[in-house]
């Protein structure tokens, strides 16, 4: 679609293309709606970088009928790694994923099945088209000097990588398998058993180079007529990326950010097919990393995220919430008090911007990380209002949401108020508008009467009264 340009920034969004764009989409929604499909969408560099990226977002709603979600470069790698992990036989040690966009080039660094290193460059195709090949024609000082700027961009980024000891190399993307099928003659096979070498790839380049209009390029066997303008550049950064990167072959994946996104969306609407087993893996350790960046109280988040999980299980008759929203009460919850990290007075606030500004949180979408900024936003001080921005933006469902795990981490806070781990045991009765919750240990008179202090978000949430005593017959202990 070639969405974004501009030799710099890619701060535009090409009419054009963004009325193709909305055509592919309303394709896409009568083909879900005729076979009872779901559709999810996102959108990378070129809307994320763009300068109103809300008027391409906004007719998609409004014309197509979808929700597009415009994901980070961190998430867009993420998602890469997984339709590669679909497609191709990773060793045991470390490989090195690359993905080449138009707008930007994602990096993975991959140990087995998890991310070790996710980078995004500002740095593709059509950006160096339009930079160093505008209008598809090339000579040898354009040449020359695309390549001394790749060298440059790419120079941190090899740094960081040479320190891994990669077994494998494998690139995704029209790029990588056009250069392919010119090193190979035309054929489209793209194997992964088949590797493509240093020598093939500087042959590749070779001939596009000595091509200098895009009509030229287009009579080339494995080109095809919509890459012949930006096929130069692409070759270009292949080869330096292969040169500074100091890899000798690569395979080629034909799967990469669709198929990802495909097997993500399945593990989340079902976690129970174990899709992708390390999914929920990568959120852990993500959550994990970045609660002790931030100096987070790990015992404490943990005890009172144990509290609030328990909590959610045993009310799911009532506010029936699934396995995704549990999935973001738990990364609130160990997350809620990393704001101290920024001062101690409104630390809720400074919680919610670390969450929603950082990329460390590996395996949510955008979406996601919103809700998870918001719940630990709320786990002190007021009630989510109208007047609150980012509460209002949300739609009715998601407010819901958001003051039921916040309600229910203030409880689980609460009872661990003196982090003495004293509630050792929670039990749950439902009944007509009640919640009465039953708090096994002993020693903890702060820990109730703060519980019971506490418990208003939840009750309003769910629209019941919540009762939190001591649970009888307790034993003393000896």
């Amino acid at each position: 679609m070639r969405l974004g340009s501009g030799a710099n920034d890619m701060k535009s969004l090409n009419p054009d293309a963004v009325d193709r764009a909305i055509d592919a989409l309303r394709t896409f929604r009568a083909l879900a709606d005729a076979n009872d499909a779901d559709v999810h969408a996102v959108a990378t560099s070129a809307v994320r970088e763009a300068e109103h990226p809300d008027e391409f977002i906004e007719r998609a709603h409004l014309e197509a009928g979808i929700l597009v979600e415009v994901i980070s470069g961190v998430e867009e790698a993420r998602l890469i790694h997984l339709g590669v992990l679909g497609a191709v036989p990773v060793p045991d040690g470390s490989h090195l994923v690359i993905d080449i966009g138009g707008g930007s080039t994602e990096i993975i660094v991959g140990t087995q099945t998890v991310p070790t290193l996710l980078r995004s460059l500002k740095i593709g195709h059509v950006r160096l088209t339009d930079r160093f090949f505008p209008g598809g024609t090339v000579d040898d000082d354009s040449i020359e000097s695309c390549r001394n700027f790749v060298r440059s961009f790419v120079a941190e980024a090899a740094s960081v990588i040479s320190r891994h000891q990669l077994e494998m190399v494998i690139g995704c993307s029209g790029t990588f398998e056009t250069l392919n099928a010119i090193a190979r003659h035309g054929s489209d096979i793209a194997s992964a058993s088949e590797p493509v070498t240093k020598q093939e790839i500087d042959k590749a380049v070779s001939i596009v180079c000595r091509a200098k209009t895009s009509d030229k390029r287009s009579s080339i066997k494995g080109v095809e007529p919509h890459r012949a303008d930006t096929i130069v550049a692409g070759a270009i950064l292949v080869q330096t990326l292969m040169e500074r990167l100091d890899f000798s072959e690569f395979v080629v994946s034909p799967d990469a950010l669709r198929e990802g996104l495909v097997l993500d969306r399945l593990d989340r609407l079902d976690p129970t097919t174990n899709t992708l087993h390390h999914l929920n893996q990568i959120r852990a350790s993500s959550v994990d990393a970045m609660a002790k960046r931030y100096g987070e109280n790990v015992v404490h988040a943990r005890q009172a995220t144990d509290i609030a999980l328990n909590l959610f299980d045993m009310t799911s008759g009532l506010h029936s919430l699934g396995s995704a929203e549990r999935d973001v009460l738990e990364a609130g919850a160990m997350l809620h008090n990393i704001g101290r990290f920024v001062g101690h007075s409104a630390h809720h606030k400074h919680s919610y911007y670390l969450i929603r500004n950082g990329e460390q949180l590996a395996g949510f979408n955008e979406h996601e990380r919103e809700l998870i900024a918001l719940v630990a936003r709320y786990h002190r001080k007021s009630a989510p209002k109208p007047s609150h921005q980012p509460f209002d933006a949300l739609n009715a469902h998601d407010k819901r949401v958001v003051s039921t795990l916040a309600g229910m981490l203030r409880i689980g806070i609460a009872l661990d108020r003196t982090y003495r781990n004293v509630a050792t045991d929670i039990s749950v009765v439902l009944s007509a508008g009640l919640i009465d919750i039953a708090v096994g240990g002993f020693g903890m008179e702060l820990e109730l009467f703060a519980a019971n202090r506490r418990k208003q978000l939840l009750e309003n949430s769910l629209d019941c009264s919540v009762t939190i005593r001591q649970a009888n017959n307790l034993s003393v202990p000896g």
